[in-house]
């Protein structure tokens, strides 16, 4: 027991390992009872030898849950670090129960800086002394031909304030000098943070644009709610160009104006460029930025001015659900069908899932918006868990595009060798000769798909990962995965054949067909490979929009949420990519990905056309894409969700099972599948297993991968095997070494 002048702190031991992923209580010091609350990064002694190490307080208590002679003292706080706010710890507990992961990888995922940076100071130069004794000073330098110190003084009479960049660079007047004055009392120096500003171009504020009836219903219907102290989730479709931005901009408003703050979601890193334009012209300095291609610098200013409250408007990919805000009054999640918003590492949790969760703790509302939405979100609205808001109508009466599916097997009999059709060919002519833009989309970067032998069939693989190597222009064969780079062989490794070729289609290789058959047109192509470099996202995007290419090629970034006026032809050149891969969500993907495509065409005043082309122009992927149909599409896929039990209908979990030793990963697989099969014995409706064995990517990066599938229409049903599984994956010596991760409604296959 303790008394009032004792505190104890559990905390979380910063040390990613299973068998640790528990509270160890320490002693609070007087000394640092102001300093240690809840989220505080602090040093302690741990294990026998007490070695200092780092944690994380999760929880401030009056008394010891231990003998009290047990209990260690905190060191002190870390004050590089950056704290984790008590709210952040209830999400990052949420993240542990609900995807699978240790504790302090869940606390890892919420933290947006892991340290503190050093802002950057700015300083400024004034007169201690009044103008006419500047003005006297000034004279009496001129006339003993203090040359440098006459010229800094003449800039700072006339400017009255200067920073010490103009002094030591436009005046030439070195720094000790400038102190020296300041001691003399002839000037003052005085600081201030001068925040990092990955975006210093963009200064226009605006008003916006009038909303038209559909958005101004949903603006005030959310006015409403909000003002009636109602919080919920709700789902904007709106159709391709229907305004939803305009829509957010409105909304954002009317929470900004209740003296809260917004987190605005964006899938793509590529789209952050284009969005922040559009808000900073309405909000100004009030926004900031997060995402992964900023200096570690921006990240941390960025926050620093969100936890000042200077910043209200918080932009960012998924990692930005966890910025730093006390006054969260709103999560918009743009585009929030995209898969971007899964993440791929432990914890594997869904930002929608994550945010309604949040908003839930903070009394925000949530707002997810798309042209095609999620199965998953659309089932929600009809159910009623969601509200649902629709926009029909393309924002400024704009008229959706003329959508033409073109069937490759009779481009094929017609003799038709080249990858574009001849409609296809035939409109890029057109548009060329209107001086108006063109979009190809192609979602396969590199020259070439896969390389093999004419002669035996051998498929040229990576031999870290169990994936074919894509050929690239440059004479390089690449995976995509590991980033393991070969030279083109010139013969077979198994026949020795010298009949070695690539195969298959890729965006370098449309690239160059396009400089063939096209040689007067100008061709951006943006892939992964072309934007590697920080800020290659916007200066493509921008040369494009400045009409300083007529043809932009790419891979699915260049599809969502990129508004030009002036492209009037989309062309899709193989629908087929993701149509047939082995993951029961391809014809939802395959749907999004058309609709987003094809709502890039037609956006100003000049109707657009689409040119689809595909071998599978039957499929109700294909067709209801072409006819801008959300709902049929969703009427298929849900009947067919239904008669196979997938999510929604049902839930998943897989098991991911990683290890060097492909017989360990074999072994530990078959004993968990073991496990689970005992732990069903006389329940009523059973964990089903569905094909347990090796992954479809069975090698990544060395790593061996067996799954497990589980299926089961109760979500809980699986938490609760998830609950009694962990504790004994985490004991048993025989999955010592091997790497266990659990995913739930994947949405990708393994």
């Amino acid at each position: 027991m303790g008394d009032s002048n004792t505190r104890y702190a559990d905390i979380i031991i910063d040390i990613s390992h299973e068998a640790l992923d528990r509270v160890f209580q320490y002693r609070v010091p007087l000394s640092l009872w102001k300093e240690v609350r809840p989220g505080s990064r602090v040093f302690v002694p741990f294990g026998r030898g007490n070695r200092k190490t780092e944690g994380y307080v999760v929880a401030i208590r009056p008394e010891a849950d231990y003998e009290e002679s047990k209990i260690k003292e905190i060191l002190r706080v870390n004050t590089e670090g950056v704290s984790v706010e008590s709210e952040l710890i209830k999400v990052a507990s949420f993240l542990k129960e609900q995807y699978g992961s240790t504790m302090i990888q869940a606390l890892r995922t919420v933290l947006p800086v892991k340290a503190k940076m050093k802002p950057k100071e700015e300083v400024f130069i004034t007169l201690s002394a009044d103008i006419e004794a500047a003005q006297k000073l000034l004279a009496e330098w001129e006339q003993k031909h203090y040359v440098a110190r006459a010229r800094f003084l003449f800039l700072l009479i006339e400017k009255g304030r200067i920073t010490k960049e103009e002094a030591v660079k436009d005046c030439n007047f070195p720094l000790k000098e400038i102190r020296r004055l300041a001691e003399q009392g002839i000037v003052k120096l005085e600081s201030r943070i001068k925040y990092r500003n990955p975006f210093p171009e963009l200064t226009k504020r605006s008003t916006g644009w009038p909303l038209n009836e559909e958005q101004q219903a949903v603006a005030d219907n959310f006015q409403k709610d909000y003002d009636n102290g109602k919080r919920g989730t709700y789902l904007l479709y709106g159709v391709t160009g229907s305004g939803k931005t305009e829509v957010y901009l409105a909304l954002i408003e009317q929470v900004l104006a209740k003296k809260k703050q917004v987190i605005v979601l964006i899938p793509e890193i590529s789209l952050t460029y284009q969005t922040v334009r559009r808000f900073y012209e309405r909000f100004g300095e009030r926004i900031a930025v997060i995402n992964s291609r900023m200096s570690k610098g921006e990240k941390s200013d960025a926050c620093e001015r969100i936890r000042a409250g200077e910043a209200d408007v918080i932009i960012g990919a998924r990692s930005a659900l966890f910025a730093p805000t006390e006054r969260l009054g709103l999560i918009i999640i743009d585009e929030e069908h995209d898969g971007a918003y899964k993440s791929d590492t432990s914890p594997k949790y869904h930002a929608r899932e994550t945010a309604v969760y949040r908003a839930g703790l903070c009394g925000a509302s949530v707002v997810l918006g798309s042209a095609t939405p999620s199965v998953e979100a659309y089932a929600r609205a009809l159910s009623g868990e969601y509200k649902l808001w629709t926009l029909k109508k393309r924002a400024g009466n704009a008229m959706l595009p003329t959508t033409q599916i073109i069937d490759l097997r009779e481009e094929f009999k017609k003799g038709n060798r080249s990858i574009f059709s001849g409609e296809l060919h035939k409109k890029i002519e057109e548009r060329l000769a209107k001086k108006e833009q063109i979009m190809l989309f192609l979602n396969r970067r590199g020259f070439a798909g896969f390389v093999s032998c004419r002669a035996c069939g051998q498929v040229i693989k990576c031999p870290h990962c169990d994936v074919t190597l894509t050929y690239h222009r440059n004479g390089k064969l690449r995976c995509h995965y590991c980033g393991y780079e070969e030279p083109f062989i010139k013969q077979c490794p198994i026949c020795k054949s010298p009949h070695v070729a690539a195969f298959g289609l890729g965006t370098e290789k449309v690239e160059a067909a396009l400089h063939a058959e096209f040689p007067t047109a100008r061709v951006l192509r943006m892939d992964m490979d072309t934007t590697r470099r920080k800020h290659a996202h916007e200066e493509m995007l921008a040369a494009f929009s400045k009409g300083e290419a007529d043809i932009l090629l790419g891979t699915q970034m260049i599809v969502k949420g990129h508004d030009y006026a002036n492209v009037t032809l989309v062309g899709i050149l193989a629908a087929d990519l993701s149509l047939h891969e082995q993951d029961f969500r391809s014809g939802e993907k395959t749907f999004q990905l058309l609709c987003q495509a094809a709502g890039r065409a037609g956006r100003g005043d000049k109707r657009g056309d689409v040119i689809i082309q595909t071998y599978s122009p039957e499929h109700y992927s294909i067709t209801t894409a072409a006819e801008h149909s959300y709902e049929n599409f969703f009427k298929e896929e849900y009947t067919y969700r239904q008669l196979m039990g997938y999510p929604p209908c049902a839930h998943m979990l897989v098991i991911l099972v990683q290890s060097g030793d492909e017989s360990q990963s074999v072994v530990a697989r078959l004993r968990i599948e073991k496990m689970i099969e005992q732990s069903q014995v006389g329940q009523e409706v059973p964990v089903q297993i569905l094909a347990p064995g090796q992954a479809s990517l069975s090698k990544l990066k060395d790593v061996y991968r067996q799954v497990l599938y589980l299926k089961h229409k109760d979500k809980e049903t699986l938490l609760d095997l998830k609950r009694r599984l962990e504790p004994v994956l985490e004991k048993h010596p025989m999955f010592a070494g091997i790497m266990i991760q659990f995913d739930f409604d994947p949405l990708s296959h393994y």
